[in-house]
């Protein structure tokens, strides 16, 4: 199986770090959240990816091919250029990368990958957000309600305290949101099968919109309840919020 990644969009609302590289580039503990991402779904045995590629995405094709260069100790003989890697810190991902444009919309850029896909169900997620959920599970939970798409509903956490007041405008009572209060909401880790893509018309589609919208009235998207953690990466606070779980150690995302 097969896992497509959006990783071109632009990141306007982490530019402090996305003026210098592409959101997916962004590192959280010595390592681009994309890698994270992949190796969620590495976890659960999935291990060919397709990355939709646009802004700053020769960075992304950079790192990946020089991933050995990046992630182990080498020598090198500056005379020559002759080098040496002297540990092997390696993955066994098949990756394919596809430049599928600075402007084009979340669904252009699946409609332009199509052809690397095939015919086989596959997992589509964004390349900011990061879950510990049961990547295995989603998909066996797909494969037996026999519909064209599956998506994870979760329940982001409440980002404000709730306020209690009477007439007078004094508060009487404070309290911090519990999740369940939030409601359910996509959680961007989807499980889909090709003809789901006969719904893009092109460039300008956003897969959020009517491909997805399509799907619900007629039936064909079912969802995954997820529980447990999920974090998006859409502001430099939650990278900050990404960084300090990592930083004790196996993040909760790559517990599995």
């Amino acid at each position: 199986m097969k896992a497509v990644i959006f990783a071109g969009g632009l990141g306007t609302r982490i530019s402090e770090e996305s003026d210098l590289r592409p959101k997916p580039m962004v590192e959280i503990a010595d390592r681009p959240v994309l890698w994270h991402i992949l190796k969620m779904y590495s976890n659960h045995g999935i291990n060919e990816f397709i990355i939709c590629l646009g802004y700053k995405g020769y960075m992304i094709k950079e790192y990946f091919y020089n991933y050995y260069r990046h992630t182990s100790d080498f020598h090198i003989d500056l005379a020559t250029g002759e080098y040496k890697i002297l540990d092997t810190q390696t993955e066994s991902w098949k990756i394919t990368f596809v430049d599928t444009g600075l402007d084009t919309q979340t669904g252009g850029r699946l409609k332009r990958v199509q052809k690397y896909i095939g015919t086989e169900t596959f997992c589509l997620t964004y390349g900011d957000g990061v879950s510990d959920i049961n990547i295995s599970k989603e998909v066996e939970f797909h494969k037996a309600h026999g519909k064209l798409a599956t998506v994870a509903a979760v329940q982001p956490p409440g980002r404000f305290g709730i306020l209690t007041m009477d007439e007078g405008g004094l508060v009487t009572d404070f309290r911090e949101k519990r999740a369940d209060e939030v409601g359910w909401v996509s959680g961007g880790f989807f499980v889909l099968e090709p003809s789901v893509i006969d719904l893009v018309s092109g460039d300008e589609t956003i897969w959020e919109r009517e491909p997805l919208e399509h799907l619900a009235k007629t039936g064909n998207l079912a969802s995954f309840n997820h529980s447990g953690f999920w974090q998006p990466m859409d502001t430099l606070r939650e990278k900050r919020v990404l960084e300090s779980l990592a930083a004790d150690g196996t993040p909760p995302w790559l517990k599995h």
